[in-house]
C-alpha cells in the first residue's frame, strides 16, 4: 500500500525548498497564431518551468530528496542516471548542499547539457545506453556509498514535484481563474504523479492529462495492461521523456490522480516547439513543448472552451539543436 503526499506535506516541502528553488512563472498565453490553433474557446496559461534553476522542474524533486540524507551520506555524494535535466539538477543540489555527484548519462545525451553538469562540479561517466546506465549508477552506489537518487521515482521526489501543481493551482487562482485541465508531460512519471497529486487536492475537478512521445510510452503502456511496463528502446527526439520502465511508486500515484495519458510523434513536439517560440518568445527542449502538442493533437477537441494549463517542463537545449529543430533539420 503506497502512501501519497498530503496537501499540508506538500506546503511543507515547498517551505523548505525556499529560495533554493524558483516560484517559476505563470501567465495566460493570448496570441493570434495560438488561437488559430486551439479549438474554439480555449484558453491557455503556462507554468514555465523552463525559468527554474537549472532549466528544469528537477531541482525540486532532487533536493526534497537529499534533504533527508545524513551528514555523512552527503559527504560520501549521490549518483544518478539522466540523459540530462536530472543529473543537472543532481550537480547543482549537491552544490547547494555541500555534496558531490557522480551522473551518468547515455552518450547520445546533449553536449550542452554534459557540459552544464561539469560546470556544476558532477562528475560524468558516460555509456552507451540508458538501461547501462542504470547498471552503472548502481555499481557506484555499491563502491563508492554514494546515494542513488532515482531520476523519478519515489514519495519523496514526487512530494517535490508535487509543488509545481501546487504553485500553478494557487497562482492562476491568485489571478481569479480556475483551471479546467493540467496538461503535463511524463519521463517516468515522478512529475506526473506529483502535479496531479498536487492538482486533485486543491481542485478535485480539474482533469489531469499526461502526455508522453510514441517513441518512449511506458505511462501509457502501464495504464493500458494495468501494471507497471518497460519498453527495449527509447526512440524519441525528446530525450529527456525517454524512461525505459515506469515503477511501481510512479504508476501507482499516477493511476489515483490522472484522468488520461495520451501520445504525441515528434512532429507534433517539433510544432509545438515553434508555436511556442513564435507565440510565447519561449526557447523550450523538445520535452517542455510536448504538454503543447498534446493540447494542439489528441485532447484538442476535448478542451474547447475549456481553461488550460499547461506545464513547460524545460529548456535545457543549445542553440544549435534548437535553430536546427525550428528549421526541421532533425
Amino acid at each position: 500500500m503506497h502512501t501519497f503526499p498530503t496537501l499540508p506535506a506538500i506546503r511543507a516541502a515547498r517551505h523548505r525548498l525556499g529560495d533554493r528553488v524558483e516560484t517559476t512563472s505563470v501567465r495566460r498565453l493570448r496570441d493570434d497564431a495560438l488561437t488559430a490553433r486551439l479549438a474554439p474557446g480555449t484558453e491557455l496559461w503556462l507554468k514555465e518551468e523552463l525559468f527554474q534553476r537549472t532549466g528544469s522542474f528537477k531541482p525540486r524533486g532532487a533536493l526534497t530528496v537529499m534533504f533527508q540524507l545524513s551528514a555523512e551520506q552527503l559527504a560520501l555524494g549521490v549518483t544518478g542516471v539522466s540523459a540530462g535535466n536530472h543529473a543537472i539538477s543532481l550537480a547543482y543540489s549537491a552544490r547547494e548542499l555541500g555534496s558531490t555527484a557522480k551522473v551518468v548519462m547515455p552518450r547520445t545525451a546533449n553536449p550542452y547539457r554534459i557540459a552544464l553538469c561539469r560546470e556544476l562540479g558532477a562528475e560524468v561517466v558516460l555509456v552507451d545506453t540508458v538501461h547501462e546506465a542504470f547498471e552503472r549508477a548502481r555499481a557506484i552506489e555499491q563502491e563508492e556509498g554514494r546515494t542513488f537518487v532515482h531520476p523519478f521515482e519515489g514519495p519523496l521526489t514526487a512530494l517535490g514535484t508535487a509543488t509545481v501543481g501546487l504553485e500553478f493551482i494557487e497562482q492562476v487562482r491568485a489571478n481569479g481563474h480556475k483551471l479546467d485541465a493540467v496538461v503535463v508531460a511524463a519521463g517516468g512519471g515522478g512529475l506526473t504523479g506529483g502535479v496531479a497529486c498536487a492538482v486533485k487536492l486543491l481542485a478535485p475537478d480539474t482533469a489531469v492529462y499526461v502526455v508522453e512521445p510514441e517513441g518512449a510510452d511506458t505511462m501509457y503502456r502501464s495504464f493500458e495492461v494495468g501494471a507497471p511496463q518497460s519498453i527495449d528502446k527509447v526512440r524519441t527526439i525528446a530525450d529527456s521523456l525517454g524512461a525505459p520502465r515506469c515503477e511501481p511508486y510512479s504508476y501507482a500515484l499516477n493511476r489515483e490522480y490522472v484522468n488520461e495519458v495520451v501520445l504525441v510523434n515528434d512532429e507534433q513536439i517539433l510544432d509545438a516547439m515553434r508555436l511556442l517560440y513564435r507565440s510565447a518568445k519561449l526557447v523550450t527542449e523538445p520535452a517542455g513543448a510536448a504538454s503543447l502538442a498534446a493540447v494542439l493533437g489528441p485532447l484538442r477537441d476535448r478542451l474547447a472552451h475549456k481553461r488550460v494549463g499547461v506545464v513547460v517542463c524545460g529548456g535545457n537545449v543549445d542553440s544549435a539543436s534548437f535553430c536546427a529543430y525550428l528549421a526541421g533539420q532533425l
